[in-house]
């Protein structure tokens, strides 16, 4: 029997993150559960074990971040960051250094949310950013990475984006016109996300997967 194992998970305050933390909490794969973030999330439970990080200044916590599987749901928008430097600094470099601090304490599995669209030569800086996110988490020795690519996400959000709460009233409504060629496009509800992310987990593979908006609607 596959002794249980150690998983970590970055930004378990957002909404892909959430979700994904409340089934790496239910699931027996895990006997351990490390959250990592600027705060405490009130949330007990015995699997988890929290520690408070300055994502700035990562290395000073690596002892902390030692784990089997690394799941990484960091992610801001260029609003809410203030500028295209901090968004940057959040959705990649935050990113690559979680990547890079883990693998180095043989870490087997990176999986890793991006979004549709992701390309590191789009003149689309969120889209580039998230595409040379993506070329450098490839390029690190982990057994396997996973990259998740959702559209629209939908779900309860903390915070007030009028442009994605529009967004989302409006594929909450017309969803059933994404069929056939728009199937891809379709918005996602962050929970579908989380469940795709521990069941690629649980597949123990090998390599580079990316994971479409498609392939993880399944999970709906």
């Amino acid at each position: 029997m596959v002794s249980p194992k150690v998983a970590l998970i970055a930004g378990a305050s957002g909404l892909v993150g959430s979700h994904c933390l409340q089934l790496l909490l239910q699931s027996p794969r895990y006997h351990k559960v490390i959250s990592v973030g600027r705060k405490l999330i009130p949330l007990e439970h015995p699997k988890l074990q929290q520690q408070v990080v300055d994502f700035n200044h990562l290395e000073k916590h690596r002892h902390s971040l030692i784990a089997d599987d690394v799941y990484c749901c960091l992610g801001t928008t260029i609003k809410k960051a203030g500028s295209q430097e901090k968004f940057r600094q959040v959705d990649y470099t935050y990113v690559v250094n979680l990547a890079k601090i883990t693998v180095s304490h043989f870490a087997s599995q990176f999986l890793v949310v991006s979004a549709l669209g992701a390309d590191a030569s789009s003149r689309i800086f969120y889209n580039r950013v998230k595409g040379e996110m993506e070329q450098a988490v490839k390029a690190l020795p982990f057994t396997a990475v996973h990259i998740f690519q959702p559209s629209l996400l939908l779900g309860n959000r903390k915070e007030v984006r009028l442009g994605e709460k529009a967004a989302s009233a409006f594929a909450n409504v017309f969803g059933f016109l994404f069929k056939g060629p728009l199937r891809p496009y379709k918005a996602i509800q962050a929970q579908a996300v989380a469940k795709a992310m521990l069941e690629a987990a649980k597949q123990d593979g090998g390599g580079v997967l990316v994971h479409s908006n498609e392939q993880m609607l399944q999970y709906s």
